[in-house]
C-alpha cells in the first residue's frame, strides 16, 4: 500500500518536478516507490529544505543502485561516495559548465546523480536540464533512421586527448584532485549507441554529451555537423527546465535520458554542493 503523501508538482512543460511531503533522510519504502515513479516520469525531480548527513546521502543513493567513484576527483575524506563541488568567490570556473550526461565515457554510465545543495549563492548558480526523449522524438523519421545504427565514441578527457589542458589542470582548485588513475573496472573512454533504449521505460532517447568526441566509423570531418545539429537540436527551449537551487535543496535526474548544464553566473559567490552519481547499465 502507497503512502500517497507526495505532492508532485511539475515545473516545466518538457520534464522536472518538485516533490512535496517527503523527508530523504527517513523516507519508507513506499516514499521511495512514490518518488521512483516520479523521476522515471518527470525524468529529474526536486527536493526543497532537505537535511542529510553524507551517510544519509549515500543511504538514498544506494536504493537506487551501485554507487559510481569518479575517475578523476577525490571525494570526502570520510565519504569518498560524495564529491564535495566548491566555487569559492575568487574562482571564475565552474563545474559542469556545459551541456553534459554523467559519467558518459564509463563502460556502464551513470543511470542517476544526487545533488545536495550545502551553499548557494544569492542570485545565480541555477542548473538546466534536457528530455532527451523529446528531442529524439521530434527528429524526422529519416534521421531516426539514420541515427539508429550509429555509435559514439565518448571520452572521459576530450581537451587532453586533444593535446589540450587535462581536466585536472581545467579544475585546479575547483575541488579536490585526484590523479589520472581510473580502477580496473573504470574506464574513461567508451562506445555507446546514440540512440539508446530506457532500460525501465522502454522509450528511446538520443544519448549525447560533452563527451561525445565522434561518431564511431566516421572521420571527424563526416561526424562532426551531425554532433552539431544533434547538440543544438537536444536543448531547444521547449525540451528544457531550469532549477533555482537554495541550501537545502535536493535533486536526483536520471542520466539514461537527460542532459544537464550548471550555469555559470556567479562570480564572486559561494557555492558548495555535495554530488553522488549511481552507476547504470551498458546502454544499448
Amino acid at each position: 500500500m502507497r503512502s500517497n503523501t507526495i505532492e508532485v508538482k511539475p515545473i516545466a512543460g518538457a520534464l522536472g518536478a518538485e516533490l512535496h511531503g517527503i523527508d530523504l533522510a527517513h523516507m519508507s519504502d513506499d516514499d521511495f516507490a512514490d518518488m521512483h515513479d516520479a523521476f522515471l516520469a518527470h525524468q529529474v525531480v526536486f527536493f526543497r529544505d532537505q537535511k542529510l548527513t553524507p551517510v544519509e546521502q549515500i543511504g538514498v543513493a544506494k536504493r537506487f543502485g551501485e554507487i559510481h567513484l569518479h575517475p578523476y576527483m577525490q571525494g570526502l575524506p570520510d565519504h569518498p561516495e560524495v564529491l564535495e563541488i566548491i566555487k569559492r568567490e575568487e574562482d571564475t570556473k565552474n563545474f559542469g559548465g556545459g551541456w553534459h550526461t554523467d559519467q558518459a565515457f564509463s563502460p556502464r554510465p551513470a543511470m542517476c546523480t544526487l545533488l545536495y545543495a550545502k551553499e548557494s549563492p544569492i542570485f545565480g548558480g541555477d542548473t538546466m536540464f534536457t528530455n532527451m526523449y523529446a528531442a529524439y522524438e521530434a527528429l524526422s523519421d529519416a534521421m531516426k533512421q539514420m541515427l539508429a545504427p550509429l555509435k559514439g565514441l565518448f571520452l572521459g578527457d576530450r581537451s587532453a586527448a586533444a593535446g589540450g589542458p587535462s581536466r585536472k589542470e581545467k579544475y585546479l582548485g575547483q575541488g579536490i584532485m585526484k590523479p589520472k588513475d581510473p580502477g580496473a573496472d573504470e574506464g574513461t573512454q567508451a562506445e555507446h549507441p546514440i540512440v539508446r533504449t530506457h532500460p525501465e521505460t522502454g522509450r528511446k532517447s538520443l544519448f549525447l554529451s560533452s563527451h561525445t568526441a565522434k561518431i564511431v566509423g566516421m572521420t571527424d570531418e563526416e561526424s562532426a555537423p551531425i554532433l552539431s545539429f544533434l547538440r543544438q537540436h537536444s536543448v531547444r527551449p521547449e525540451f528544457t527546465c531550469r532549477f533555482r537551487w537554495e541550501p537545502g535543496s535536493f535533486a536526483i535526474w536520471d542520466d539514461r535520458c537527460t542532459q544537464h548544464f550548471a550555469i555559470n553566473d556567479y562570480n564572486g559567490q559561494r557555492r558548495v554542493m555535495h554530488r553522488i552519481t549511481v552507476r547504470g547499465d551498458v546502454p544499448v
